[in-house]
């Protein structure tokens, strides 16, 4: 079995420093918002490049608030798009906000920036991007269309973690946005996020927004919530961000070895010379998606599908999300995840690629 993902053998190499690391944790009696916290936002931020690092409790959380300390009038629009993951759409639903839906490009699979412009209007108060599967998005143009139309930049980088554009990593043109779900290349070992920012005054107001609103205890300057990654969470995610170079290097290797052995009977992503990919997935696309899949299945090789429904298509959206989005579309119906984790190995994946091969002239 070549599986997907397996936590437990991606994680393998931390957990025995992560076990000495709980012996400190525990005996310090500190448990929330506590040194190890204050410690990842410090090297987290230095990663990133940028000035502060605010934890959150999810990637969700990080979107939602980074849009709600704004204060943007409600019904605002935000271009998100239309491809993306639900979560970033919720998130400016969540914030009181519209999502204005724009398609892709076809061959990177990230927000397409001139159908960007196309859709401002003098409603709209920020752009929200994804850097979808570990690309970047194209941040030269998107930058001076914010510049432009004085347009607040937003960067969902939950399939990002160290993604480079123009020798820039992302999370640092705009307001940065991160998950640390279990999956990630920079995943932790439960839910966990963060807000990468240059603005003082914005961190400030944000590191009181997710406690509650509070910079002093007791004392509420904001209407906040409670949304703070944990003691826990810090310690791992410290000991693994020592590793996320090593990570992300591993995951560039193995798609190389898909790059090199895959048919071109399906689409492959491909290399822009100034761009870092860092694949947090593999995706290839092709015409008989599920067939491959079920086929690749029988022959005990797991895939995902990022992501099986558009989002103008999912049930609870119907009713806010209105337009055809016929690129996204196209995505959705033919898009497949290989297997590209940590742990697996260039045989692995060399195995898979012989098989998907075989398979496509069979089917």
């Amino acid at each position: 079995m070549i599986e997907y993902e397996n936590l437990q053998k991606t994680n393998s190499i931390f957990i025995e420093n992560f076990n000495e690391s709980l012996k400190s944790f525990y005996n310090s009696g500190w448990y929330i918002l506590g040194e190890n916290v204050v410690a990842f936002e410090k090297e987290y931020a230095e990663y990133c490049n940028t000035k502060y690092c605010v934890s959150v409790a999810s990637g969700l959380d990080a979107m939602i608030i980074a849009l709600e300390v704004n204060n943007f009038p409600k019904g605002s629009e935000i271009i998100v798009a239309s491809n993306t993951y639900i979560a970033t759409i919720l998130a400016v639903i969540r914030a009181g906000l519209k999502p204005v839906l724009v398609e892709p490009l076809i061959d990177t699979y990230n927000i397409n920036p001139e159908q960007i412009e196309q859709n401002i209007t003098t409603n709209t108060k920020g752009i929200l991007i994804t850097h979808l599967y570990g690309r970047p998005c194209a941040m030269d143009r998107i930058m001076e269309l914010s510049e432009k139309y004085e347009l607040q930049v937003f960067e969902d980088c939950a399939q990002a973690h160290g993604a480079i554009f123009n020798g820039k990593t992302v999370g640092s043109f705009g307001i940065g946005c991160h998950s640390f779900y279990p999956t990630k290349n920079l995943g932790a070992l439960g839910d966990g996020g963060a807000i990468t920012l240059n603005d003082k005054t914005l961190y400030e107001k944000i590191k009181a927004y997710r406690n509650y609103g509070s910079e002093i205890k007791y004392h509420n300057k904001y209407i906040g919530i409670n949304s703070r990654l944990d003691e826990i969470q810090a310690i791992f995610l410290r000991l693994k961000l020592k590793s996320l170079r090593q990570i992300n290097d591993k995951k560039i290797q193995l798609a190389e070895v898909y790059d090199n052995l895959l048919t071109n009977d399906v689409t492959k992503p491909f290399a822009n010379v100034n761009e870092k990919h860092v694949f947090h997935i593999y995706n290839i696309r092709c015409s008989k998606r599920d067939k491959l899949k079920n086929a690749l299945l029988s022959e005990n090789i797991k895939t995902e599908i990022h992501y099986p429904i558009a989002p103008h298509h999912q049930e609870g959206y119907k009713s806010v999300l209105k337009g055809y989005f016929p690129i996204s579309e196209e995505i959705h119906n033919t898009t497949l995840s290989l297997p590209i984790a940590f742990f697996h190995t260039k045989e692995d994946i060399a195995k898979v690629s012989e098989i998907i091969n075989y398979t496509l002239k069979k089917i």
